[in-house]
């Protein structure tokens, strides 16, 4: 009975945080900044924040947290994407747009959350974005080397799920008992050639080309084109009929090829969580490009709760501005576009655990959340060439 009282109450609590002014629930802007400082899942508290540095916006990000399903009966549970494009913003897009919705129609098949759900819904979206670009390439050709990495974690029945694509990051942030440390604990498994065991995976699934994987201007590089060995999009690695005029020399494989070069099937891992799980960080990697694993678990851990994704990505930019040796305050006023000089567009995501939240994880209910990262909003002449609407 008192467990039913304080999800009642819990829930009360949550709509009443959520059905206040608009800047609550999708968030506040500073300049290239976007943040939501704090904000209730089903299991504890959570932070979001994205600075932009691309012209476009190319990173999309989202939590849902409520029905994982179709169906009244669950599961139930929160849901977090990390998409971090390239070429362009479409892909990271599309992927915000569809994979949950994916997700949500194989749990309803399946009446549960499993690895196979996972696996599904990213296929569904890889098929889904390739019809986009089968339908666009007659007059929208570039659409064919635009894609995005893909992150994902789900906390569903006391199990954390994590899946991903490329070369985002999540990282979970674990209490020593015997000494109260807090530990980072790196989740994901990353697919950037950067990595001597990608590279040596690239040559043994293409043993017939001896320039898989090219060291090109000092970066490891699929075909010399891409530092990632698995995404959603970039069919004109995936689909030789994609690969040829009208899209640009530069993104064409001189000798064309037979079999896929890139891959869509995620890596995806299942952890039971524990009491002493304290906090997950999802980041795109421009975050990890300037913070360790270590660092940024340690920043969580030793500041409030409250704003803590926007206090992770102002690291980051303050470690960017001291390699160019220049002062964070100057960095801020640089603009979009020319910042990608001095970093990528960030997202990061923290996800607190409440144990006792978790632990209860088959009787708790709530309101469903639903919130997407945002970015500085363009007029629709400013947009890149390829960025036409999206069909399905």
């Amino acid at each position: 009975m008192l467990s039913r009282l304080m999800d009642f109450l819990t829930a009360c609590w949550r709509r009443r945080s959520s059905d206040g002014k608009g800047s609550e629930v999708t968030g506040r802007k500073d300049g290239l900044l976007w943040y939501k400082d704090a904000g209730q899942h089903l299991f504890g508290e959570y932070s979001m924040a994205v600075v932009q540095a691309n012209n476009l916006l190319e990173d999309q990000s989202q939590i849902e947290s409520g029905p994982l399903s179709l169906l009244d009966t669950g599961p139930y549970g929160t849901f977090v994407g990390v998409y971090d494009g390239h070429g362009g913003p479409e892909t990271s897009r599309y992927v915000c747009d569809h994979l949950f919705q994916h997700l949500k129609r194989f749990a309803s098949e399946q009446k549960s959350m499993s690895v196979e759900v996972i696996r599904k819904a990213y296929q569904a979206t890889e098929e889904g974005f390739l019809s986009v670009v089968t339908k666009q390439w007659p007059m929208n050709p570039q659409i064919a080397a635009v894609g995005s990495c893909c992150l994902v974690g789900v906390i569903c029945g006391g199990i954390l799920y994590i899946a991903n694509l490329g070369d985002s990051r999540a990282v979970l942030g674990r209490v020593v008992r015997a000494t109260g440390e807090v530990l980072a604990i790196q989740l994901s498994s990353e697919h950037n050639v950067g990595i001597e065991s990608v590279r040596q995976e690239m040559h043994s699934l293409h043993p017939d080309d001896s320039k898989i994987v090219v060291l090109k201007h000092n970066v490891w590089r699929v075909k010399g084109l891409i530092q990632i060995s698995r995404s959603i999009g970039d069919v004109y690695l995936k689909k030789a009929e994609f690969n040829k005029e009208p899209l640009y020399a530069k993104f064409r494989v001189r000798d064309g090829f037979k079999r896929p070069i890139l891959s869509s099937d995620p890596s995806i891992s299942v952890h039971e969580l524990q009491s002493h799980d304290q906090f997950l960080i999802f980041a795109s990697d421009g975050l990890w490009e300037h913070l360790s694993n270590q660092d940024a678990v340690d920043i969580v851990q030793n500041n409030p709760q409250n704003g803590i994704a926007r206090r992770l990505i102002k690291a980051a930019l303050q470690e960017a501005a001291k390699k160019r040796e220049m002062r964070y305050s100057d960095l801020k006023k640089i603009d979009r576009g020319v910042r990608r000089h001095f970093h990528d567009d960030i997202t990061v995501v923290v996800v607190f655990l409440d144990s006792n939240l978790v632990s209860r994880a088959s009787s708790v209910r709530g309101p469903p959340l639903s919130v997407r990262g945002g970015g500085v909003p363009l007029p629709s002449r400013t947009l890149a060439p390829c960025a036409a609407p999206m069909e399905t």
